[in-house]
């Protein structure tokens, strides 16, 4: 702690769940929490605590009134900020269902419709489409999945880190981002080999995706 009051290094000034926190230009929010030496012990599913997407803040910056989505690994610390992490949000009820049943295309729709009945009462609000940080067109999404269109959704989804925030934003509970997994899943048991599947696996046997056990924050510290 400096004498200041202020916790880490030089840079950037902001204020990140209630710390004042001083970050280096160029770092990401999560760079900036971790430099300042506050303890990961959630929301962090990238660095050995869970999974993509876990570190959804909400991010309101310096002059402007409204707070927006984002997450915390891609986005920039800026001067003045005011961050929070925000909670995971789950599904409202399970959504069981069987890959093995996916016999063809044809089931698509009647598949879909089963699971997630919610999805044809879409209000066309544009608050998932509002929420997700990554700028998927979540709304097309559920539109064209409750219309059968089970390919085309799956391909529009690609880039779901299942963060849930749109989960959180639907008025109709549709539960968008399980929808997008369930298409996701349904496209690649449909498919022969999943081309994203195989240039994963060969990326990883190139050594391009490399696990470092040891990076800042992979090893917190048990809870008492």
């Amino acid at each position: 702690m400096r004498e200041d009051g202020l916790e880490g290094g030089a840079g950037v000034r902001l204020m990140f769940d209630g710390h004042a926190i001083e970050a280096e230009a160029g770092a990401s929010l999560l760079q900036a929490w971790t430099a300042a030496g506050l303890p990961l012990t959630e929301n962090v599913g990238c660095m050995g605590q869970g999974v993509c997407g876990a570190c959804r803040v909400l991010v309101r910056r310096e002059g402007e009134r409204l707070a927006d989505t984002a997450l915390a690994c891609e986005t920039p610390a800026e001067e003045g900020m005011q961050v929070s992490f925000l909670d995971h949000f789950p599904a409202r009820r399970p959504h069981a269902y069987d890959l093995r049943a996916l016999t063809d295309s044809w089931t698509a729709l009647d598949q879909i419709d089963a699971v997630f009945p919610e999805a044809k009462n879409c209000r066309h609000c544009s608050g998932c489409d509002r929420a997700c940080p990554k700028g998927i067109e979540v709304q097309r999404m559920v539109n064209l999945a409750a219309g059968g269109e089970a390919f085309a959704a799956a391909a529009l989804f690609d880039h779901c880190v299942m963060c849930n925030l749109c989960v959180a934003a639907c008025p109709e509970h549709i539960d968008p981002a399980h929808l997008g997994q369930f298409v996701r899943r349904m496209s690649a048991a449909l498919t022969l080999r999943p081309g994203d599947l195989i240039a994963r696996l060969r990326e990883i046997e190139r050594g391009g995706q490399p696990i470092d056990p040891e990076a800042p924050g992979a090893n917190p510290p048990p809870g008492p």
